[in-house]
């Protein structure tokens, strides 16, 4: 029997991706691309823009266009808000909340495939309190894998449906963090990225905190280094940018979400900064770590944004020396505060102002990149051939290419940066 898969959404949807199709591979399933015809599908869906609805809907009708026989689960975070709607799908076959898509055979049985017994079958979020295990690679080299140890969010963002979707948040202790921890290093994998929804809120409902387990990975044995994923600014501490200073298993890289540089914006939001603190640990970061490579998340159009907090929001992003946006939309969400909220931005202009901000990304990497010519890096490689060249990343993100060398994939490589062009950087390895 063969199985395909389909990730929408964050880093945290694809580790739980890849170890739910590990299930299936215990039960001899072949796993296959999700464009070839399968037996089962399996869409691990994401609800944090409409955008994101709407592309489930589309992948959910191609997989029955493939195979109009196959089994169709569509699981994860928009299932979990919408599984009623989604269960009146006629291409759909089952509906599998966050807590039930690691259940799939408990819950629909060893052969439900050839019985095709529908099912709907959404634990409600606010009993949502188990914390499931899952890691995944990038990659086939095994280079990197995305490790989740925190789940959930407390936060109450105008703009989210996650909390809805995900439940409190919850991490999975300390000790079982570092067993699995050791075994992702043993299967080979060089570089660990923390997953989460709040990975900075880690520990806080077993009495720990990511800063001590953090001091507890980079103490374990081995060849690798550690990445963060995405870690709130008030919950980066001044601790964690220290310990990334003075050891070479964390990674020179923070990507911070900062939604808006207006203070009237982020107080309707609900964030818990404002524009000053935001602007003084970005600066604090660099000065600690001065080739550290920043991230940052923005959203354009939110409710209430006019061109004056849209000016604010831009010259504070193009005053820091970060060194890339993640620029997003404003989507409308049910059942989320942000809809109480008046003067809504013009869907025109909020996609306006969204690719400002991301003309804005391209010259801020750009500056970052060609700065770094002349400094050596330590990339590790991947595994894929591009056309003879392979690809890695440095430290602090910058993405590198080199011809493909097989000794190289998975090694930590030195590289002296020589050129950059159109955001990819090459140079000479050491």
């Amino acid at each position: 029997m063969k199985a395909a898969f389909h990730t929408l959404g964050c880093k945290l949807n694809y580790s739980e991706t890849s170890t739910i199709a590990s299930e299936f591979k215990n039960k001899n399933f072949e796993i296959v691309d999700f464009k070839e015809p399968a037996d089962v599908y399996v869409i691990n869906t994401c609800t944090v823009t409409e955008n994101a609805d709407r592309e489930c809907r589309k992948i959910i009708r191609r997989a029955k266009r493939i195979n109009p026989d196959a089994f169709v689960i569509v699981a994860g975070c928009f299932a979990q808000i919408q599984g009623e709607s989604l269960s009146r799908m006629p291409e759909v076959d089952a509906v599998l909340g966050n807590e039930e898509k690691f259940k799939i055979f408990d819950l629909l049985g060893d052969n439900f495939w050839e019985t095709g017994q529908s099912c709907v079958s959404v634990k409600p979020t606010d009993k949502i309190d188990d914390f499931y295990f899952a890691s995944s690679s990038e990659s086939d080299a095994r280079t990197r894998a995305f490790f989740k140890i925190q789940d959930g969010c407390d936060y109450t963002c105008s703009y989210c449906t996650i909390p809805f979707a995900r439940g409190k948040s919850r991490s999975l202790p300390v000790d079982d963090v570092l067993t699995q921890f050791r075994k992702i290093l043993s299967d080979g994998y060089k570089e660990v990225i923390l997953t989460g929804v709040n990975v900075g809120d880690y520990g806080h409902s077993i009495g720990t905190n990511l800063f001590a387990l953090l001091k507890k990975m980079v103490e374990e044995e081995g060849d690798f280094r550690i990445r963060i994923s995405s870690i709130e600014p008030n919950l980066l501490s001044d601790e964690i940018i220290e310990l990334t200073k003075n050891s070479e298993k964390l990674v020179n890289h923070f990507h911070i979400p900062l939604q808006s540089g207006s203070d009237k914006l982020l107080k309707l939001m609900r964030r818990r900064y404002n524009s000053e603190f935001f602007k003084e640990k970005i600066l604090s970061a660099l000065e600690t770590i001065p080739d550290v490579g920043i991230g940052i998340d923005v959203i354009s159009g939110f409710p209430g944004e006019t061109d004056k907090d849209f000016k604010t929001t831009y010259d504070l992003l193009n005053s820091l020396p970060v060194s890339y946006l993640h620029a997003f939309t404003y989507s409308e969400r049910e059942n989320t505060d942000a809809l109480k909220i008046e003067d809504i931005v013009p869907v025109k202009i909020r996609k306006e102002r969204t690719n400002m901000l991301r003309a804005l990304s391209d010259e801020k990497r750009a500056e970052f990149n060609n700065k770094m010519i002349g400094t050596v890096g330590t990339v590790l490689f991947e595994g894929e051939n591009h056309n003879g060249f392979m690809t890695g990343f440095t430290s602090n993100y910058i993405k590198v290419k080199s011809k493909f060398n097989v000794d190289l994939i998975n090694k930590f490589t030195q590289i002296r940066i020589s050129d950059c062009k159109e955001n990819l950087c090459s140079g000479e390895t050491l």
